[in-house]
This record gives C-alpha cells, structure tokens and sequence, in this order.
C-alpha cells in the first residue's frame, strides 16, 4: 500500500456499516460507507471544479471535530490536494504566519472560526463546513494517485518555538496504514473513540484515516469533555479509545477518587493475577467499573506524549489494555508500538517493519518508509535534520536494548546541565513533584543555574484555608528529600494560571522563563473578570451548546463579574462559593433552568466545568412554578417527617427543654427582651446571626405557645450533624435547611408557611466571623416573594461575646434582644433596589438591619 486509493476503496466497500459515529446533537448518529462516500466525493467534486483542486494547491481544515469537518479533510485528499490541518487555538499571530507560509487556496472553517478567518485575512477564501455542498457525487474525475504526491501538511505544536511546516506523502501515511493492519491491535468489528482535536497527525492519522482504511468505525463524542467522552464511549459500544497521557491520567485518577483504596488495592491485585496467569481479572471482578468508562472498552491506545508506566500498569490492572506509541509528527507518525502486556513496561517499543532505528551519541535516528523529505520552505533546518545516510535526527534521547526495545530517556533539546556537570531531565524531576498532591502542575527549568519551578497548585488540597505557598513549600521539600540533590528546586513561583501545553499536553517550554518571571512579579495572573466564550478553548466552549449550561455560565458572569472566571475556576477558592451561598445559587439555577442539582451531584463539584458538564447532562425536572404552588410535590416522605406536629411525648419534652433553655438564658445569660413578642398573627423571625447561641437566645424570649406554632431552619451542617443534634433539631421542630439543595429546602419553609405556622430564618445563611453583620443570602427573598407573610426583624447582640466561633462552650455575658416593628412583604418590595423581586426583598430587609444594628 503506497497511496491513499485503498482508503477511499475501503470505505466505499462499507456499504451500509456505519463508517462515523457522532454526537453532535447529543444523540447517536451514523453515517454508512454510502453516505460517507457520497458527502466526500460531493465537496471534492467542488473543490476541483471551483477551486482548481490537484497535487498543487493546499486546502485548510481550520474548525473543531465534527462530521462535517472530517468529511471536509476527506474531500482534500480525495480531490488530490494537500490538506492542511490547522489548530484552532493558534494566536492570531501564528495563525497568519501558518496561513501565509502555507499558500492556501481556500480554507474549510466552522462558523466561528469563519469570523476569525474574516478580520485576519479577508482575502482568503472561505468554505463553511456546516454547509453542504449540492449534490455532485461522481460528476469529477478524480486524479491518479502517487506515492510521492503530497497528502498533508502538519505544522508541529510549537514546544520549543514557532511550528514547522511538515509535508507528509501519500507513501508515508499509506505506511501507517499497512503496519497497524499487521499489528493485530484492532480487527473487524472495532470500534475506535477519538477525543481528541484533529490537527495533529497522532489522532487524524491513526484515529482518522487508519481505521477508515482498515473498514473500522471512528466515534467522535459531542465535546472533549471527560463526561461527553464517556458517554459516547457507553452509547456508541466503542472497543478503542485513542488518546492522550493527560487523558488516560484524567480518567485513572477520577475512578480512583471515587473508589478509593479499595479499587487501588483491587487493581494492584488484579494486576498481578494477570502478569502471572495472563487472565484479565480486572474485567472480570471489576465490571461496575467497565460500565461506567464503557462496556465495550478494551484498549486504550496512548500517543503524543510519554505515558507514564505507572498509569499503564494500573490501568491494565483494572482490565483494560494499553497501547504506547512513539513518534513524531515527521514519522507521520510513529516509529514504534507497544502492544500492552510487555515485559518492558517503560519501553516504547519496538521499531515498526521496515523501520530503522540507531542512537548515535545518545540520540535516537530514525530511517524508514514514514520519515518525511524535509520541513517546508526550511532548507536550513531540513539540513540539520537529517544525519548522513538520510538518518533523521529526532531530538529523543534513547537507548535500545538487546531484544531492540527503545527506551526514551528525555529530548536533547530540554535538557537541563547543572554547575556540577550533571544532565537533568526536567519531565523526570516534574514527574516526582506532581505525585504530591498539593501540586497539580509544575514546569522545571533553570535560573542563574539553578533549579527552579512554575508550581500550579491543586485545589483541593489547599481546602483547608492554609497559606498556599507555605503548603507547596512543604509539598516541595517533602519531594526532594526524596530526590538527589542536583534534582532538587532550589525556588518556585505560583500562578494559578495553566501552565502553556500544546493540544496534546506537551510543555511549551521555551515560554517558562516568562512564564517564571511574571509568576515572581505578580504579572501572570490576568486581571480578575469573566473569560469570554471567544477566548474559551473548543472542549470548553462546546460546554455552552448546552442551553442549560449557556445559562448557568452566563448567571456566572453577573454574580461574579469581578472574579477570575474560567472553566477551570475553583468554585469555592476563587468564586467564594461555600456551602451557604449553594442555596443562593442553586435557587437561581433551578428559577433560570428549571433543574434542581441535589448534594449528591454537587458535593463532588470543585471546578466550574465540573458544574457546566453536570448541567450539560442533567434535565429539567418539575418546574420552578410549580413546586412553589405545591412545595410538598417536590418533599420526599423522608423531607415530610420534618413537618409533621410533635407526638405528646415529644411535646412534653420539648416543653421541658425549653423551660431549662429559658433558665439558662436568664440566669447565666442575664437574657433582656425589648419589644413584644408577637401576637398570634403569622411572622417570619428574620434575626442577626453571629453565634450558635443565637437561636437558643430567641427561643428563651418566646413563651410555650409561640414555641409550639413556630418552625425554625435550620443547617444540615451544624443542627442535623449527628443523631443527638438530629433529635434536639426535631424536638426545636427545626427543618434542615441543605445548601447545596435549594429546591427542597424552599419547598420546605414554604410548607411551614403555607400550614400557617412562624418561620424562624437567618437571612445572612452564616454565622458572623467577626461580630458583623454579613450580607444576607436571597433565599429569604425567593421565600417571602412566593409565601408573603409578616416579617419580624430580630437584633441580636452579646451572643458573639459569649460564643464566639472559636469557643466550644459559652462564657457569661449579657445577651439582649430586640423585636423590632413588623413589615410586610409589599412594602421591602418598594423600599428594596434591584432588578428582581426577591433581589428588593433582600436588599431592603438587610437595609433595614443595618440600620438596626446601627452599622452603617
């Protein structure tokens, strides 16, 4: 096989089998080998009859993964041009440097980057790859294909400076074709996952053009993200996954985190059942866990980067089989395989057949049907690439043992040299540091000779509220006690910020030394504001095709107009979103969207794109409206028990705690009452929080019958932590108030409400920190805009000097408190700003607790 004819032949010869699977619209959709044959040969019948297409002219692909864009990179090369994959998150300014070197007749681009394509270069001829061209299958006679014509042009990712343009012949991907149908990876019947961007050749090439030509399927989840590939991997029945280091990594540590230790013990179990008796018991004993990845998963094929031999070994401890390959985009591109199983883990493999490999002074040369003529309009840099005898100098630092497997050992081109003579790797030294975890990216590199570092840190593990730099300071000097001491880092620099990869997770190392220099100046966090959809990555903003997920990023954007928004946000440490304000938000959710997330969902949720996926994925349950005319359809029988009037048992003993309570309050608390409490008429007590007392406080000022007709709400966190505070919260008739379920915990004060009964509600969600009154949450607003009652102010003071926060039990102090007048919902509507009317309700009812507590 030397031209690209048997890949055109193959998929005609699929007839009716499905040759591409999609989820562009959320569902499974198919094209068959006929359906296939005729869109490509349509659009390459265009591009020779309007574009003059053949051997010399050069057509981009400039869009996102779609049906329509892989038909469009089938067309070039059906129409024997040159395709010329671009990657859509170039700079503008390399982009223009690719579009012009290149010499483009026309560029295939999708809606978006049509617009981008328009402001750079209006000059250039556009084709939308959303719009199909007529019907003109057949109607063009294709051109004779050789060996040397060239099929594609790939510009490399850029890791250590500006892309390269690399041609690659119709013999050098034919060849690609030829040893992965030898290989005995995949066979008949296969189906093959591409989550991947298509500008690279690792996934065009093998998770494109070599299972067309094979007659295999290709499987293109609707986004990139972990949640749209995994449920294309389920819907679709795919058998391979083609993908990345960081992807594979991404996936192995989201199971461990859910299975804990457990599944860490079973797959290193599982592991050695299999590296001794070759039975997969992972498949076998870990089943639960193959549904949810996907039921027909078996290989998980690696590529672009170095996969780690631990991520590979404890994936195939679970079940699955892993596959390396090793390549550039120069050896269109691999060079070596892998096929899993091996007694040489942290090899790359062996050469392919008809491949030469050699390591002259540590560096590993190449020779073979895949290596490519020479870089374009580059003959210096072709010169340098190539040793004598056509030997290609791939920059990979290896050895090569006696059985032929290639162990890669750095690239020549990072390698760090210490004052003492010693070479470092900077990937090994990273590799050490990352295993902490406190740390969830770091870039080595070398300052004024010596080791130094760009440190991400991990969420989660600064949750606690320590000083991050004093945590990595510890993380870091755990590590490299571990490590020799000319691997140490001698200092770091913090950014929040990504570290700069390319598409396929590589570092782009030639900008760490900027990159470090803004950390240590404080330049490299960008000025905190909402990032725009224009300035999101592909996988990110397809999250907002989802018109639920559209809306949550957009209330996103008004609440928090003034924080660093991104979809790698960290909900709690940069948007402030801790477990008070999820009844605000989730409220605000459920009124934009109708879906009501419960504490199961968005207990796990760390990021902003955890919370765009969940919306992506979950639907509309009962409507806002609802639930509010009816609260109790949305209560479970287990949510109704809170409501339910105290057995006289439970009465009698309430009565006593309360007795007992108001003892306590006027003896050592030397509680004083102004205002009258209030008469039999409904209210809503709307108090100042700033202590654990405060509700023991107001109890001890209401007689026996105000108790008996009055509910309070109270904290899933502290009133119903545990049985005993359970019973006590249930004698208080208290109903638990869970912030990260806002739907059920309004539908349950408004059952309170709606029955005729008081409310005892904290407006400010939280107790003080600081004595101060804190900005009250409009959960009171959404609660009195559907359920109008009489509202109560109630100030509270000498509670935080008995108990402040840091106190376990109270100290003696004067308490007062202090009913002020009552106010109807009608009137904070008026006296209220904002746009909304629980928003005026809010604001309006905490001005007028100011005002109270004289703090304004």
């Amino acid at each position: 096989m030397d031209t690209l004819a048997p890949l055109f032949a193959s998929i005609e010869e699929a007839d009716d089998r499905p040759v591409l699977v999609t989820f562009e619209t959320g569902k499974q959709e198919t094209l068959s080998g006929r359906e296939f044959t005729h869109a490509v040969e349509s659009e390459a019948s265009r591009l020779i009859r309007d574009l003059g297409a053949g051997p010399d002219r050069r057509f981009a692909v400039f869009a996102a993964p779609s049906a329509r864009s892989v038909i469009a990179s089938l067309a070039v090369l059906r129409s024997g041009a040159t395709l010329v994959p671009v990657d859509t998150q170039f700079t503008d300014e390399t982009l223009t440097s690719v579009l012009d070197d290149a010499d483009l007749a026309a560029v295939w681009c999708d809606s978006r980057r049509c617009s981008r394509l328009k402001a750079l270069r209006p000059d250039l001829a556009r084709l939308p790859v959303e719009a199909p061209a007529p019907d003109a299958g057949g109607d063009s006679e294709f051109p004779a294909r050789t060996p040397e014509n060239p099929a594609a042009l790939f510009y490399t990712s850029g890791t250590t400076g500006p892309p390269k343009g690399v041609p690659l012949s119709e013999r050098n991907l034919a060849y690609q074709f030829d040893v992965l149908k030898n290989s005995g990876l995949v066979g008949p019947g296969d189906r093959l996952l591409l989550p991947l961007p298509l500008h690279h050749v690792y996934p065009l090439v093998i998770g494109v053009l070599v299972p067309l030509a094979l007659g295999l399927s290709v499987v293109l989840p609707r986004s990139l993200t972990g949640r749209e590939v995994l449920h294309a991997a389920a819907e679709s029945g795919a058998t391979v996954m083609i993908g990345v280091p960081r992807l594979y990594r991404a996936l192995l540590e989201g199971l461990e985190r859910r299975g804990g230790v457990l599944l860490k013990v079973a797959g290193e179990i599982c592991y050695r059942i299999r590296s001794t008796t070759g039975i997969s018991a992972g498949r076998l004993l870990l089943a639960p866990v193959h549904r949810r990845v996907g039921p027909q998963l078996r290989l998980f094929a690696s590529g672009g980067a170095p996969l780690s031999p631990e991520t590979a070994l404890r994936l195939e401890g679970l079940g699955w089989d892993v596959a390396i390959g090793y390549g550039l985009t120069e050896t269109s591109p691999l060079l070596t395989i892998n096929q899993g199983r091996s007694p040489h883990p942290e090899s790359v493999g062996s050469a392919l057949p008809g491949t030469d490999l050699r390591v002259t002074e540590g560096e590993l040369q190449a020779r073979g049907p895949g290596v490519f003529a020479g870089y374009r309009h580059l003959p210096d840099k072709s010169r340098e690439a190539f040793a004598e005898g056509g030997w290609f100098r791939t920059g990979d630092l290896a050895r090569i043992d006696e059985e032929g497997y290639v162990y890669i050992t750095g690239r020549a081109s990072t390698v760090l040299v210490t004052e003492g003579g010693k070479n470092i790797q900077p990937d090994e030294v990273e590799t050490a540091y990352e295993s902490h975890p406190a740390i969830r990216e770091i870039a080595v590199l070398q300052k004024e000779s010596r080791l130094v570092a760009v440190v991400v840190p991990e969420s989660a593990a600064l949750h606690d509220g320590g000083d991050s730099e004093e945590v990595l300071r510890g993380a870091i000097n755990r590590i490299s006690g571990q490590l020799p001491s000319y691997q140490r880092i001698a200092d770091f620099a913090i950014t929040r910020e990504p570290l700069p990869r390319t598409r396929l997770g590589k570092l782009r190392r030639h900008l760490l030394q900027e990159r470090y220099r803004q950390a240590r100046e404080g330049l490299a966090e960008p000025v905190a504001r909402p990032m725009t959809p224009e300035e999101m990555p592909d996988a990110d903003l397809a999250l907002l095709d989802s018109d639920q997920a559209r809306q949550v990023w957009e209330l996103l954007t008004e609440r928090y107009p003034d924080r660093r928004l991104t979809p790698d946000a960290n909900l709690q440490l940069d948007l402030g979103i801790d477990s008070m304000e999820w009844l605000d938000l989730g409220l605000e959710i459920s009124r934009r969207t109708g879906v009501e997330l419960d504490e199961s969902q968005t207990s796990a949720l760390e990021s902003v794109r955890d919370l765009l996926e969940l919306m992506t994925e979950t639907e509309s349950s009962t409507p806002m409206g609802e639930q509010r005319s009816t609260p109790q359809r949305v209560l479970t029988r287990r949510d109704q028990h809170w409501l339910q009037p105290l057995s006289p048992p439970g009465a009698a003993l309430a009565g006593f705690l309360h007795r007992i309570d108001r003892m306590v309050a006027e003896r050592w608390f030397d509680l004083s009452v102004e205002g009258a409490p209030p008469p039999p008429a409904q209210v809503l007590f709307a108090p100042n929080h700033i202590s654990h007392l405060d509700p023991f406080m107001l109890a001890a000022a209401l007689g026996p019958e105000q108790m008996r007709r009055t509910f309070w709400a109270g904290w899933t966190g502290a009133a119903f932590r545990n049985p005993f505070t359970r019973v006590i919260a249930r004698l208080g008739q208290a109903i638990p108030v869970d912030q990260r379920s806002a739907r059920t915990s309004l539908a349950l004060a408004e059952a309170v409400l709606k029955r005729g009964y008081n409310l005892v509600w904290f407006p400010e969600g939280v107790r003080s920190r600081n004595g101060r009154m804190q900005p009250f949450r409009k959960g009171v607003g959404h609660l009195l805009d559907h359920t109008p009652v009489t509202v109560l102010p109630v100030v509270v003071r000498g509670t935080y000097e008995a108990m402040p926060p840091d106190r376990k039990l109270p100290r003696r102090h004067p308490v007062q408190l202090c009913f002020a007048s009552p106010v109807e919902v009608d009137q904070l509507d008026r006296e209220g700003t904002g746009d909304q009317r629980p928003e005026r309700i809010t604001q309006a009812l905490q001005q007028r607790m100011r005002k109270l507590l004289q703090e304004e």
